[in-house]
């Protein structure tokens, strides 16, 4: 107490003169119009700027909800378009059949589960990806990966809270792929090296494409439906024995800002499975 008395006797006419200062302003801005309309303008002015950073800060906390439903709708609706594809090429004049293919809801056909990758790489010869969901979620092997871009990979292994993933960025990786325009498909696969790009190989030699085409899951494995964006095409060459094609796909997905992923479990998928396998 002794001290801000002390305080306020040492700078005694300092206080009172910025106590002048604030009451000449309150007469001023007060009692005349025009200083008082400024006064005003220049608030509404500096509040609408606060106001307008509040929101921004809001809206970027609120981008990781956004995009993880954006991620959903996007796969949500990759499925429609391809149910309603294969629909026209197998019912082109049943219109009443394919008006209720369209209504039928996807949640027949799939299980979509979330989950966040928590370990990535970029630069081995075989990449794998960590999530943060494992068994107990009711993730198991050779479920595909994928998210808002398209495919990521294939579940490696599970524990109960845990998985690994075999990322499209592995020697072991090898997704049945087609091209959209012409329905000719291969197998990709990636070599050691770019990140953003993997290959397109076994494509027949009267394959007919273009440059920039998109290619999809083929739908022919028992891990991803058909439709599922992986790239599109971005340079040509034969392969090694001159009999088939050899295309370079520029990746969909960018594998350097993987958060959130999708793990989509197809019904009938282990039965489809241990059939083939009876065939080996």
């Amino acid at each position: 107490m002794r001290n801000l008395l002390n305080l306020l006797i040492k700078y005694n006419y300092w206080f009172l003169f910025l106590l002048l200062e604030v009451a000449s302003f309150v007469l001023l801005f007060r009692f005349n119009h025009y200083q008082q309309s400024v006064f005003f303008t220049s608030a509404n002015g500096i509040a609408g700027s606060i106001y307008e950073l509040s929101s921004s800060v809001t809206s970027f906390f609120h981008l990781k909800a956004a995009n993880e439903d954006l991620l959903s709708k996007n796969m949500w609706l990759e499925q429609r378009v391809a149910t309603l594809e294969k629909a026209l090429e197998e019912h082109r004049t049943d219109a009443v059949k394919l008006h209720s293919l369209n209504r039928m809801s996807n949640e027949d056909t799939l299980r979509i589960f979330k989950a966040n990758v928590i370990k990535n790489s970029l630069n081995r010869t075989d990449n794998y990806i960590t999530l943060d969901q494992g068994e107990a979620a009711g993730i198991r092997p050779e479920m595909g990966v994928i998210n808002a871009s398209g495919v990521v990979g294939i579940v490696y292994k599970t524990s109960p809270h845990y998985s690994t993933v075999i990322s499209l960025l592995n020697s072991k990786s090898s997704i049945s792929c087609k091209i959209v325009r012409s329905d000719y498909f291969g197998y990709l696969k990636w070599e050691y090296g770019d990140s953003q790009y993997a290959y397109l190989k076994d494509l027949p030699r009267h394959a007919e494409f273009n440059l920039g085409d998109t290619v999809v899951t083929s739908g022919y494995s028992n891990v991803f439906p058909a439709g599922i964006m992986i790239g599109t095409i971005d340079n040509m060459s034969d392969s090694h024995d001159g009999l088939s094609y050899l295309l370079r796909i520029k990746l969909a997905t960018d594998f350097g800002k993987l958060s959130s992923v999708r793990i989509i479990a197809r019904s009938g998928q282990q039965e489809q499975k241990a059939l083939e396998q009876e065939n080996l």
